[in-house]
């Protein structure tokens, strides 16, 4: 009689699978909890207890972890191997189907203590699932409920699984196993604030879905969930139609601009960089200013805001076709209105802090790990270099948004809105020049932000053309003493940050 190890925490579809393995003539070995739950259903169990003779110890955090369970599980079908299982009375065991202590929804629980965290990191079950990978020739190994309906199917056909489904159920296990790891090694590092740069630093990501496409038609694409990623973002699709590639990375890019901003505020993204941002005594006023500062290319952009989106903001939104829009919340009403439009999509999101995560870019067949670009400290450590302080809302405003631009990036605002954004370009007298002349006559006693020093005094000097008040740089360049020089020239008042915000 063939023997199956089934030892689950998620038991969905387990009852079907258990009765057509016994159907199948299947002797079903099992533990604790799961062996309790197929035995009110009337299914005959065999205790691991009484394979290996010795009782579960220490409130069941050893159940398993014995030879006669290991040896049956681990053995090739050797003569030599099934002589030595024969010696020390020693089943051999062929289908290993075990799914692990839910460490990662335990830590997501509000107020969870660190020691029922602890109590939820299985040791037994990842021992199992690696010892049967590691012998897939002869054991099978199932640790998702998806798979039953296909073993089941194999079993009933040809008696047996194949060496490919094997192959493909071992490397699935390994992945498990690594997946569970990452995330306990994540809370860890959270819960004992792990300075510095780990030794190891490894990717892992459950599946969420398969996209359309990447970037574009040709590319193949997929979103994973970052294994370990504690802070519950509460993210959902409302309505619409599935995200792609592109949607995703310009709406965490509209997401994180407007966390910025304690007032209420709207940004307008395209390709990543904000056409159009702006805070408002209101939400629906903070929209309209970030729309108005460039309606042009406004059109099918992402929109995000801070606050929960009311009916008075939905009904100005709906005139515009935007791909998406992400909001911590929404209305009864504004949910109405944003139903006429089938194909928009409407995503929510808590808009929580996140837990301490570094930003990655892959290079040269590896990747790279930075801090986040965090500036909690805006304008406490300005230098004002001429001049008096004035314009200090608009400068930390300009400030904000300049982070979120691509480099070279400069920024024209006033009253709390963007009127000119110049982002990406290969010189930053290239980008103020498209900045300013989007901006216009509307330039007059505006600030200018810049994402880095200014190499020459050629963005000064055009600035003052176009009658900007107030420029914020971060300083630093061996030609600040001409950029100084120009803006005492032109009257212009300069502050130093002392931190440059490049964004490539």
């Amino acid at each position: 009689m063939k023997k199956v190890l089934i030892s689950v925490s998620n038991k969905e579809g387990l009852l079907e699978f258990a009765k057509g393995l016994v159907d199948l003539g299947y002797e079903i070995i099992s533990t604790g909890g799961t062996a309790a739950y197929l035995s009110r259903e009337n299914i005959l169990v065999t205790q691991v207890s009484t394979i290996t003779g010795f009782p579960e110890i220490l409130d069941g955090r050893v159940k398993t972890l014995h030879p006669k369970i290991h040896g049956g599980i681990l053995a090739r079908r050797t003569e030599e191997h099934l002589a030595t299982l024969a010696e020390h009375s020693i089943p051999t065991i062929d289908l290993v189907v075990v799914n692990l202590y839910p460490f990662g929804e335990t830590i997501k629980k509000p107020h969870v203590s660190f020691e029922d965290a602890i109590e939820n990191i299985d040791i037994g079950g990842p021992t199992l699932i690696r010892a049967a990978a590691k012998n897939h020739r002869y054991t099978g190994v199932v640790v998702s409920p998806e798979a039953y309906p296909e073993i089941l199917g194999q079993l009933k056909d040809q008696g047996e699984l194949t060496a490919d489904f094997k192959r493909k159920l071992a490397l699935e296990a390994f992945r498990h196993t690594s997946n569970y790891d990452a995330v306990i090694s994540a809370y860890l590092a959270g819960v004992w604030e792990e300075k510095g740069f780990p030794r190891e630093f490894n990717l892992h990501g459950e599946l969420v879905g398969e996209l359309r496409y990447g970037e574009n038609p040709h590319q193949r694409a997929a979103w994973y969930q970052a294994a370990g990623n504690l802070a519950d973002s509460g993210f959902k699709q409302i309505q619409g139609p599935e995200l792609s590639f592109n949607n995703l990375v310009d709406v965490q890019a509209a997401q994180q601009l407007v966390r910025e901003f304690a007032e209420p505020a709207a940004a307008v993204i395209k390709h990543t960089n904000p056409c159009g941002t702006a805070i408002g005594e209101n939400l629906t006023a903070a929209y309209l200013k970030a729309y108005q500062a460039d309606s042009l290319s406004a059109y099918g952009g992402i929109v995000a805001l801070n606050r929960e989106v009311d009916v008075e903001t939905a009904a100005e939104m709906i005139g515009t076709f935007y791909e998406a829009i992400i909001a911590p919340g929404y209305s009864r009403e504004a949910l109405k209105i944003f139903a006429t439009k089938a194909r928009l999509r409407v995503l929510s999101t808590a808009f929580k802090n996140e837990a301490k995560q570094y930003d990655i870019k892959r290079v040269l067949n590896g990747f790279l790990l930075q801090e986040q670009d965090l500036d909690s400290d805006v304008g406490q450590a300005w230098q004002w270099v001429l001049g008096q302080k004035s314009s200090l809302k608009d400068l930390i405003f300009a400030w904000k948004v300049v982070k979120h631009v691509k480099s070279n990036a400069i920024v024209i605002a006033k009253n709390g809105e963007t009127l000119g954004v110049g982002a990406g370009q290969m010189n930053r007298v290239g980008a103020a020049e498209i900045a300013l002349k989007q901006a216009g006559e509307k330039a007059k006693g505006a600030v200018l932000a810049s994402d880095a020093f200014f190499p020459f005094r050629d963005t000064v000097d055009l600035a003052a053309q176009y009658g900007v008040k107030v420029i914020i740089q971060p300083g630093g360049s061996v030609r600040d003493g001409e950029t100084i020089t120009a803006c005492k020239e032109h009257g212009i008042n300069l502050v130093f940050t002392g931190k440059r915000h490049f964004k490539h």
